[in-house]
């Protein structure tokens, strides 16, 4: 087996055919195909359905492994340069919506100026979306609300910050100083999608007061609900990193009693050692955290953020 038939393989499970698979990878379609042949004869196993182009079961069995094993070979690389002081390499970082929009400025800025060799890539999604791409390999590292489900994977606490009921100003709602949820249940809200870390929050919060919440939609996608009550639709129950500056004018953030806040953590898998870059980042990540100078409003940063080993 070859580390250029794993990268065959990857780069078909990456870009989706034959022939963009070889484009991305500096070479010719015949030697793609036969990379792939060459694999599947030593495995005993089709890996590659040739009429849809899709992986077979076996397939994206081999293709997880593959990516930890490319990422490995990766990173010693990285790690040699670490010893010269000169970190290189590329780090793919997942983040929620809510936390990329005031992190990832103030995290490209550090990076420039600490690690300008490191490549950084950043997907934005949800935890659903983030998580399996995370303990699969595609991404390094991702900062996402806690609780993580996936057990290969393991969390530290970045900050934490409100939920709050965001409503526009002319609503009777935010009219009030503080809200319960006995106040809220009259009224239909845009909520986040059952099941979510942020919906499972508000929930458990709504459910100990006997409140049963009547949901407008249920949406998982953050951007997506607030645009819809930014756009007029109804209130909604978000972070309130959610209510940017230029639009309070418009709206209010109204506090919500006795919900706990949300909590969002820096992710890796749980087994490996990181490569130099992941590790630089990951470090970098919490320090650009910790010495913000303005967070947003409702965002509380705790006093020791954990660092990776």
């Amino acid at each position: 087996m070859e580390i250029r038939q794993l990268e065959a393989l990857v780069g078909i499970a990456e870009h989706g055919t034959f022939s963009s698979a070889a484009e991305a990878l500096g070479t010719v379609q015949s030697n793609i195909s036969n990379r792939i042949a060459r694999l599947e004869s030593e495995l005993g196993s089709e890996l590659i359905d040739r009429a849809s182009g899709a992986l077979t079961e076996s397939g994206t069995v081999v293709v997880e492994r593959a990516r930890r094993i490319l990422g490995e070979v990766s990173a010693i690389a990285a790690d040699v340069s670490e010893l010269t002081a000169d970190i290189r390499g590329r780090v793919s970082l997942g983040m929620i919506g809510t936390a990329g929009r005031w992190i990832v400025p103030l995290l490209l800025k550090a990076q420039r100026e600490a690690f300008p060799h490191i490549s950084l890539r950043i997907t934005e999604g949800t935890n659903s979306v983030i998580e399996p791409q995370l303990v699969s390999g595609v991404l390094d590292i991702a900062v996402l609300a806690w609780p993580v489900g996936a057990p290969e994977l393991s969390s530290v606490d970045l900050y934490s910050e409100d939920l709050v009921l965001i409503a526009e100003k002319t609503h009777p709602l935010a009219e009030y100083p503080s809200v319960t949820f006995a106040d809220l249940e009259p009224y239909e809200i845009l909520l986040p999608f059952p099941g979510t870390p942020i919906r499972r929050e508000i929930d458990e919060a709504s459910h100990a007061q006997g409140i049963e919440l009547r949901p407008l939609i249920e949406l998982d996608g953050l951007r997506t609900i607030a645009s819809m009550t930014f756009d007029g639709h109804g209130p909604s129950i978000l972070p309130s990193t959610m209510l940017s500056s230029h639009l309070r004018e418009n709206f209010r953030a109204v506090p919500i009693d006795k919900i706990a806040q949300r909590r969002v953590c820096l992710v890796r898998r749980r087994f490996g050692f990181p490569a130099a870059p992941v590790r630089a980042i990951h470090s970098l990540l919490t320090t650009v955290v910790r010495e913000a100078n303005k967070v947003p409003q409702g965002v509380v940063i705790p006093e020791t953020p954990d660092s990776l080993p």
